[in-house]
């Protein structure tokens, strides 16, 4: 079963494409989710409290309502059927802003207003003292973000056309015809797509427990 996954269809590239997007996708979105959390909780500026919470708004938005409107962008931008289009519109998410900000809101200030009367400016602040203190979130973080994407299927379904782009998940359907199911080799890529998320929980499990213990949840 295992060996026909991977001759009946080329199983190999899915699994490539969806390591690629998801870590892209991952990478990106820790960075400028960080940058832009820190901000919220950190920086005073007019509108803060208002941009933090019309961030927190889209969260009640579920992804079925937007795959029109952001697939019309997308074509607008000519990005259907590539890897911009698979990676670009899955950055950008609420939730990983407001767990990082209120992880931030729990980080003693003291840490940071020392590092700035000995001369240091704010990104150097941000990118010596904030982020290596925020390696278990981050950690924690990027597992739900890689898992998330790792197994996104409706948005890949929409965007991409060439099965040179296609993702795992878009691969295990192709065993579902209209006339029946081939149910072994649907178990077996399901398996094979499976592990790669059962070793990365293995592998950071103990990160993973310590960024939710650490999340604050100050107001």
């Amino acid at each position: 079963n295992y060996s026909q996954v991977f001759e009946q269809v080329p199983f190999a590239r899915y699994l490539l494409n969806s390591l690629l997007v998801a870590t892209v996708v991952t990478a990106v979105a820790l960075l400028f989710h960080s940058m832009a959390a820190y901000s919220l909780a950190r920086l005073r500026f007019p509108g803060r409290q208002a941009i933090f919470m019309a961030i927190l708004c889209t969260l009640m938005v579920p992804f079925t309502v937007i795959v029109v409107p952001l697939f019309l962008i997308i074509d607008w931008l000519r990005w259907v059927d590539t890897y911009q289009g698979l990676i670009v519109p899955m950055i950008p998410h609420a939730f990983g802003i407001f767990l990082l900000r209120q992880f931030y809101l729990s980080l003693p200030r003291e840490l940071e207003e020392a590092a700035i009367v000995d001369g240091a400016s704010l990104v150097r602040v941000y990118w010596h003292i904030v982020l290596p203190l925020s390696r278990p979130i981050l950690a924690a973080l990027g597992i739900f973000f890689f898992l998330a994407n790792w197994n996104n299927f409706l948005w890949p379904l929409v965007v991409t056309q060439s099965q040179d782009l296609w993702v795992v998940q878009l691969g295990i359907q192709q065993f579902t015809g209209q006339y029946g199911s081939q149910y072994h080799l649907i178990m077996a890529a399901s398996t094979v797509a499976a592990l790669p998320t059962l070793l990365m929980f293995f592998v950071f499990q103990k990160r993973l427990v310590e960024g939710i213990k650490l999340t604050g949840l100050k107001g």
